[in-house]
């Protein structure tokens, strides 16, 4: 379980110091015939919770080939078997990595942040009876630019970061995004929002169209793998104040945002709030968060727990 008192912190303790070909087994490596396309979108929506219907079908056929030429196989058959076998781990995380989306910049949708910092961690620092730390989590967090972006803001517009500690963690299924976002290395296009000022006071330029963040913010953020769809996955991600889950359930069925809500739920202190993306709506999805109107936007909460 992650101890998100024990995380690294910014604040107060940072201040102080298409097209079929072969079937079955005899798929070469240059097509994927319509019924190995089924078998692995279903082995592919088991392990991630993600759909991948036949409007995607080159997208998928095009990672499919490529992943398996990486592990030397043309044969669909033999590799899918060493797929569902589940043995070679490597195998699995560079297949994830190569189909996921990690589409992202510095700033996206920041009236969200505008929330967290105005209305929602008053709320919580009153909760917690005006002693923090006060916990984060991003997740999916990409290549890292919303848990950076979540902590400028903080830093930036919230009073209260002087003496109260917060801690953020970002969080994805993909290992070469967290990677990248360990390094912090941006260029001009993830930055396009952020003002001058902020870039020259959180980054270092390392080329000419080339910025790194801060090393005492890089430091100042965990970034771990979790698959949100995975029980056994998300159980070291536990008692946060805020979670931010943005664009990543337009992804799933219904039956896997149901799962993945419960989880979210479960990520979360009693009394925790929820960001989702501008065009996710929970209301749809599962009735166990309140909606949280804000000035700023809407939000979730999970209950709080109720004395008895």
């Amino acid at each position: 379980m992650t101890d998100t008192t024990a995380a690294p912190a910014i604040g107060a303790s940072a201040t102080r110091a298409s097209g079929s070909g072969a079937s079955g087994t005899g798929a070469s490596a240059t097509a994927v015939s319509d019924a190995d396309f089924r078998r692995f979108t279903e082995f592919f929506y088991r392990l991630t919770g993600i759909q991948f219907g036949d409007h995607k079908r080159y997208f998928v056929d095009k990672r499919l080939l490529a992943c398996m030429a990486e592990s030397g196989e043309r044969d669909f058959g033999a590799w899918f078997a060493r797929l569902r076998l589940g043995d070679d781990r490597d195998l699995t995380q560079r297949l994830v990595n190569r189909f996921t989306v990690n589409e992202t910049y510095f700033g996206r949708e920041d009236y969200q942040f505008a929330g967290l910092v105005q209305s929602l961690l008053p709320r919580v620092l009153a909760d917690r009876g005006g002693r923090g730390p006060i916990s984060i989590l991003s997740l999916p967090c990409s290549t890292g630019e919303e848990a950076y972006s979540i902590a400028i803001s903080v830093l930036e517009q919230w009073p209260d970061i002087a003496s109260v500690d917060v801690s953020i963690v970002g969080a994805d299924i993909d290992t070469g995004a967290l990677a990248a976002a360990r390094r912090g290395e941006y260029g001009r296009r993830a930055l396009h929002l952020v003002p001058r000022g902020r870039r020259e006071k959180y980054f270092e330029q390392i080329g000419e169209e080339q910025w790194r963040v801060a090393r005492e913010l890089r430091d100042a953020i965990d970034f771990v793998p979790v698959n949100l769809c995975d029980p056994a996955g998300v159980r070291h991600l536990r008692g946060f104040d805020v979670v931010f889950c943005r664009n990543l359930l337009i992804y799933f069925d219904q039956l896997s945002s149901r799962k993945a809500a419960e989880h979210l739920y479960g990520m979360l202190r009693p009394g925790g709030y929820l960001f989702l993306g501008h065009s996710e709506s929970m209301s749809r999805i599962s009735p166990i968060f309140d909606p949280v109107p804000l000035p700023e936007g809407l939000a979730y909460r999970r209950p709080p727990e109720v004395a008895r």
